[in-house]
């Protein structure tokens, strides 16, 4: 059986899609399953063992270019057996039409009719984690999902983390804490620097030593955290932020003894690759995408104005991460670095 998975536009969406891999691998053991999603995604989906081949879908997230698509799908007619569309968008069902696939696998959204022949109507109280919407294509349309859930796990490759250690000067004769800063979703995402810069600090005069994860776009916040630490203590933090590829991140992340991070792709990668693991919620709610691993601290206030899964706070005044103190994170890193915190079949709020 010959499975094309139309993959997502987002790093942790990606990260989650492998507990739809997983299934698909439990249900049908020979399958051969290949993704299509952007090239970025190819460090995530090399790293997963239950996919074969990461075919790279050359167009921008949102763009239509419908005669790409159709050559695209052209492409790869007679190669599959089924299509398994993790989008709900019609553009995302055009590849699958045109490549012929028999059976064509998604949830409605979007008139996507015709275009699919195996339409589901998504039941959001059935399944209201991500990962459980994910699964359930892989399944006949309304069935118990089996328990316990798989979890996703990202593969490191030895060599793979030696050489990001070498091209970056990094060395483990201190713990490592990852702290991951940034949200491409918003503001609302982004717990302050200077909170990071006190768990920085405190962790560093406990021995340890911190690396910043982000995109470019997150370089000036590490800075920021950097410059609010006193000499003697900035030197045992590195910034990363854009200075990784997304593979080299992952290698090294997998080093990481402890990691702190919003609710971004990152904290799902730091999931993925089994670190203990303190996510900060504001806006978000861990109910729909929590992160999962054996050793996990949520940390969030759940203000009354929260989760409002807004990317700008509608009042202005961020409290839902301004308000929660660094101390609170401090305590929460203490837990995980002990026994296992968080049961591998997760329920929503």
């Amino acid at each position: 059986m010959r499975i094309l998975i139309i993959g997502p536009s987002w790093v942790g969406d990606m990260v989650m899609a492998q507990t739809l891999f997983q299934s698909l691998k439990q249900r049908h053991p020979d399958c051969l399953i290949d993704v299509l999603a952007p090239e970025w995604s190819r460090p995530i989906l090399e790293r997963m063992p239950q996919v074969r081949a990461a075919l790279s879908f050359p167009l921008g997230h949102g763009a239509l270019e419908l005669a790409t698509r159709r050559r695209i799908g052209k492409s790869l007619k007679g190669q599959y057996d089924q299509a398994i569309l993790l989008p709900n968008s019609l553009k995302s069902a055009l590849v699958p039409f045109f490549a012929s696939i028999p059976k064509r696998t998604g949830w409605r959204g979007e008139f996507r009719y015709g275009l699919l022949n195996d339409v589901r109507t998504l039941d959001k109280q059935r399944y209201p984690l991500m990962i459980e919407r994910f699964m359930a294509l892989a399944f006949e349309p309304g069935a118990l999902l089996p328990q316990p859930y798989p979890r996703p796990e990202l593969r490191i490759d030895p060599a793979s983390r030696d050489a990001a250690l070498a091209k970056f000067g990094l060395a483990l004769d201190r713990p490592v804490l990852a702290l991951c800063p940034g949200a491409e979703f918003g503001e609302a995402k982004r717990w302050p620097s200077e909170h990071y810069a006190e768990v920085a600090e405190i962790k560093i005069r406990e021995g340890w030593q911190v690396w910043l994860f982000g995109s470019k776009k997150d370089f000036p916040v590490g800075e920021a955290i950097r410059e609010r630490l006193i000499p003697g203590l900035r030197e045992e933090a590195y910034n990363l932020s854009g200075e990784t590829a997304l593979a080299e991140a992952i290698d090294l992340m997998s080093c990481a003894d402890a990691v702190v991070s919003n609710d971004s792709g990152l904290m799902h990668v730091a999931a993925a690759l089994n670190r203990p693991l303190v996510a900060v919620y504001g806006s978000t709610s861990p109910g729909f995408t929590p992160p999962l691993a054996e050793k996990v601290e949520v940390v969030r206030l759940g203000l009354d104005c929260s989760p409002c899964f807004d990317r700008t706070c509608r009042f202005g005044h961020y409290n839902c991460l301004r308000l929660l103190e660094p101390q609170r994170v401090a305590d929460a890193l203490q837990q995980v670095e002990g026994p296992a915190t968080v049961e591998l079949t997760v329920k929503a709020e």
